[in-house]
């Protein structure tokens, strides 16, 4: 076992693919499906295979593939993944325990990729996991990653899918117990302009304390993936496959913590969305984090991320991580995974934010270039209105004061409905402000407790969370 691994492991995938052949108890199966076998590829022209690859396997065929492990909706998704390595590992248990259980730690490594072809028109993607054993006899764990390939040609593809391959392989084997240091040896000998990993999830005895929210956000913050997703009870989503085809509502928050008027923002959009919609479709309503966010008082502080997202898990929401400072970003990457309605609601102070020419200035078009982005693809902005706490001035989109030079970019967007009002609001909230609500938390004053839902509240007080301790404690 490596002592020092983040310091100490091999970077490149032969010597990594070697250090696996030469470790005699590893010993499975490499089933790829859909750019060549590259993973495979490399444990055999590293050397040293036989003592670790039992089977290598490639079922192309759609009809073969469905006879080995059963039929599916699509061929590059979870399912089928998840089919392929409960088939691969049960069988080499099946066949190999009894003559060599004792001294093997099982594998059964999967992949099923769709690279660039000739048409050259869809999304380069895959699904890869490995489903293993740490010790002989030992119970299996799982990795399961999401990857995207973003070279040009598709050799390059098929290298860059067989060294992330290798290097998750090495992580299971040999950096199970640091999923931190796995994490980040997944881009090993490449780099973030090659793959992008969006999903990554932990299962199984070793990773049994393992938080995936937590490893969902050091995807975001290792630049591995711009954005990653997860429900409300901590499932990690793949972010393509939860928008695909699917009409999509943001908030974008701090939700430190979640408050009355967060959720009547998102109420009173989606009310106003779906009759948009014409009532046909269900919406997808994400609450935002962005890195910038999280970031925003210096370094990480994972404790207080986990305490947002269990808050906003407590009221049942969707939450969406995201290293999209700016909206026209998060709008071309909604738009670049559905083809449905997007909508985007916010205070009417951050409407005014979104005005201030000295975030687009490194665009050449400057703030006219970036509404022309985010507004593209017939996004609708929603606004809430914002009650000034000293003066009682309620601003909204018709009284939204901004710059003269700005104002006939404004009129136009309001004229051909990209940024609407939003016509219901629960008046008696709109005094409510995360701000405050922690100053009160850190405080010790109990009116934080009416500002929040009950589920919130409860919550905060039995996990003392932003700071709060209870009357005995104070």
């Amino acid at each position: 076992m490596l002592t020092n691994p983040l310091q100490t492991r091999p970077r490149e995938a032969r010597e990594k693919a070697l250090a696996i052949n030469l470790d005699q108890k590893r010993y499975g199966t490499f089933a790829e499906i859909g750019a060549g076998q590259e993973v495979v590829r490399w444990f055999f022209r590293a050397g040293g295979a036989a003592g670790t690859i039992a089977k290598s396997i490639s079922a192309y065929d759609m009809t073969v593939s469905d006879a080995i492990y059963g039929p599916c909706e699509r061929y590059v998704c979870r399912e089928r993944l998840e089919k392929m390595l409960a088939y691969e590992y049960e069988l080499n248990c099946e066949r190999l325990r009894e003559r060599r259980g004792n001294q093997t730690a099982f594998f059964a490594f999967a992949d099923t990729v769709v690279a660039r072809s000739f048409r050259g028109n869809h999304e380069c993607h895959g699904w890869m996991g490995v489903t293993f054993q740490s010790h002989p006899r030992d119970e299996a764990s799982r990795i399961v990653i999401h990857v995207r390939m973003l070279d040009s040609e598709t050799t390059l593809q098929q290298e860059a899918l067989g060294i992330v391959g290798v290097n998750l392989l090495y992580g299971a084997f040999f950096l199970f117990s640091d999923p931190d240091v796995l994490v980040e040896s997944l881009l090993d000998g490449l780099g973030t302009a090659r793959i992008e990993i969006d999903m990554i999830e932990f299962s199984g005895i070793e990773f049994r304390h393992v938080d995936n929210r937590v490893m969902s956000l050091r995807l975001v913050q290792l630049g591995l993936s711009e954005a990653a997703m997860f429900a409300a009870d901590g499932t990690v989503l793949q972010p393509s496959e939860a928008l695909r085809k699917r009409p999509v509502l943001v908030e974008r928050g701090s939700f430190r913590p979640v408050t009355h008027v967060n959720l009547d923002m998102l109420a009173s959009a989606l009310e106003q969305f779906e009759a948009q919609l014409g009532g046909e479709e269900k919406p997808l309503a994400l609450m935002e984090l962005t890195m910038n966010n999280l970031l925003s008082e210096g370094e990480l502080d994972l404790s207080d991320f986990l305490a947002r997202v269990d808050v906003l898990a407590a009221t049942g929401q969707t939450v969406l991580i995201s290293d999209y400072f700016e909206f026209y970003r998060l709008a071309g990457y909604l738009a670049s995974a559905t083809d449905r309605p997007i909508g985007i609601v916010l205070g009417a102070g951050s409407l005014a934010q979104l005005f201030e020419p000295r975030f687009y200035e490194k665009l050449d078009g400057g703030i006219l270039e970036s509404f022309g982005r985010l507004f593209k693809n017939g996004l609708t902005m929603y606004v809430y209105p914002l009650r000034d706490p000293k003066t009682g001035k309620l601003t909204t989109v018709s009284n939204l004061e901004l710059a003269p030079g700005l104002m006939s970019l404004y009129r136009f967007l309001v004229d051909q409905g990209s940024i609407k009002p939003l016509a219901h609001y629960r008046e008696e909230v709109l005094s409510i402000f995360s701000r405050d609500v922690l100053r009160l938390i850190r405080a010790g004053d109990p009116a934080w407790e009416k500002m929040v839902p009950d589920a919130v509240a409860a919550l905060i007080r039995e996990r003392g969370m932003f700071g709060y301790r209870k009357p005995s404690e104070s």
